[in-house]
């Protein structure tokens, strides 16, 4: 009777143990960004620019900070030019919430370009959790176009980004 007893003890705990395992190692980005952290792509220091940062967490479980949409977005489309391991895969995208500054998933965010807000480094994909925000924004802000994360191209990132100066 001890036996079975301490084999369904063992079998729970074995379950328990799976099954917390199973959660996700970065299901939300952290808060905290050290004053230090900077963008991968053009170096600029991510903290100073908090409601612009967006991060993207890879396969290994290296987080890499940006300062923006913009450069997250390069960073995406050719990780090898800024570093990365080409044997990688982006995890997660995190994004910020324009209106409310709530962390988001990047790849369900809505982008308004064109627009008269700019972010750090100028021209910028505004995010926004719903397609109604997005809307709103973008008539209140002048904007050219509303787009989901499959309509961005690295087309649109190089011509956004051939006008930085720096």
């Amino acid at each position: 009777m001890k036996i079975g007893r301490l084999f369904g003890y063992g079998a729970a705990m074995l379950f328990f143990s799976a099954s917390v395992c199973a959660v996700p190692v970065f299901a939300q980005p952290l808060d905290k960004i050290d004053n230090t952290s900077r963008c991968v792509v053009c170096g600029m220091f991510v903290a100073k620019y908090p409601n612009w940062v967006t991060k993207i967490r890879d396969s290994a479980g290296h987080i890499q900070l940006f300062d923006g949409v913009k450069d997250l977005m390069a960073y995406y489309f050719d990780p090898g030019s800024f570093g990365a391991d080409s044997k990688l895969t982006v995890e997660e995208i995190w994004v910020k919430d324009y209106y409310t500054l709530a962390w988001l998933d990047g790849r369900k965010a809505f982008y308004v370009v064109g627009s008269d807000v700019y972010g750090p480094m100028g021209e910028e994909f505004v995010p926004f959790q719903n397609k109604s925000s997005a809307e709103s924004f973008l008539k209140d802000h002048h904007g050219s176009k509303l787009l989901s994360f499959p309509d961005i191209t690295n087309e649109m990132i190089d011509s956004m980004r051939s006008h930085h100066k720096m």
